[in-house]
């Protein structure tokens, strides 16, 4: 009884050495590609599409900046309903889908959310969750986007790997931020968006939009202008448009989760 309780001790033992000598397990790599070499050049950049050589922003620490909607803002979201919104797929206009609990909506079911109203000049502030379900532009993928068209991209970006002029605050597939004021993972954002709508005349560009975007209270992008319309792994040049249009959060199938959601028409002096 004591020899086998003796050998049983033995085997014990040198089953725990084999356990603590056996290599860690690789983790699995993320199936989304961090960057391509392979897409169009920028115009006026010396980088592509989606670059995989295009340096990361450095990190910065930052804080959400709860903002409560000015007098003269329009709440497009107060965390009870979506009757400000539209919801479309494809075209197809639908009902709002997205799910709306707590004081919050989230990502759900088909189509993006767009505004019944239509913008050009504006001030945005919205607050912002990524739904942690896969890595890459997989994690958290949403957007905030400017007349249909010019995108402020909504992503996981604290760890989480992808190309430059993809991640949190990106103006997508064109610019990276200035730097990444990303919150950690399961952790709330906050963008407030300036932008200035583009101006056409005789179906020519006569000037393009521009945007400045507070990440978190960090300036990240500063007056920068657009170099065209929203686009993956191409370049999408611009197209005449009306001097307002809606507003459109992504629906890129990601539980991201919004709240306080407002927006305030910008003016001209002495009006």
């Amino acid at each position: 009884m004591k020899q086998t309780a003796s050998l049983a001790f033995l085997f014990a033992v040198a089953a725990l050495a084999a356990c603590a000598q056996a290599p860690a397990p690789k983790p699995v790599p993320c199936p989304d590609p961090p960057g391509y070499r392979d897409t169009p050049q920028l115009p006026g950049q010396s980088w592509k599409v989606h670059d995989i050589d295009r340096p990361r922003p450095a990190r910065v620490t930052g804080s959400v900046v709860a903002t409560p909607p000015p007098s003269d803002a329009i709440v497009l979201f107060d965390g009870k309903n979506l009757d400000k919104w539209n919801s479309y797929r494809r075209g197809q206009q639908l009902d709002p889908q997205w799910k709306v609990e707590g004081g919050i909506m989230t990502v759900a079911g088909r189509g993006d959310l767009v505004t019944k109203d239509q913008f050009g000049d504006l001030q945005l502030h919205l607050e912002w969750k990524p739904g942690l379900v896969k890595c890459g532009q997989n994690r958290g993928n949403s957007g905030v986007i400017l007349m249909g068209r010019y995108e402020i991209q909504v992503l996981e970006s604290y760890d989480n790997e992808t190309y430059a002029d993809g991640q949190a605050a990106s103006i997508y597939g064109q610019f990276p931020p200035l730097k990444n004021a990303t919150s950690p993972a399961n952790e709330w954002n906050s963008y407030d968006i300036f932008f200035k709508a583009p101006k056409f005349e005789d179906g020519k560009l006569v000037s393009p939009p521009v945007v400045t975007v507070v990440h978190n209270g960090v300036l990240v992008h500063h007056a920068q202008a657009f170099i065209g319309q929203m686009a993956h792994r191409i370049h999408k040049a611009f197209e005449p448009h009306g001097p307002e249009a809606p507003i459109m959060l992504q629906n890129h199938n990601e539980p991201t989760s919004f709240r306080n959601i407002w927006v305030r028409r910008i003016g001209k002096y002495d009006e």
